[in-house]
């Protein structure tokens, strides 16, 4: 579920898993299993991009739809 928002946001805003991985200091090998579910964002990386992303984590995590 996590990995479906952070896709979503992501391809909305035009960005590629690199360019994300730079604006939240990840790598692009994380988003890539954010993404497809094999892992889960740290509460740190959760915080980020929800800061970046202008949402709350409760949405990133499915808790909310906005």
């Amino acid at each position: 579920m996590v990995g479906d928002q952070i896709k979503f946001l992501r391809t909305e805003n035009k960005l590629s898993q690199e360019a994300l991985a730079k604006r939240i200091k990840s790598n692009q090998k994380q988003i890539s299993k954010w993404e497809r579910n094999q892992i889960e964002p740290n509460i740190d990386a959760l915080t980020r991009l929800a800061d970046y992303f202008e949402v709350s984590v409760d949405y990133l995590i499915g808790r909310v739809k906005y």
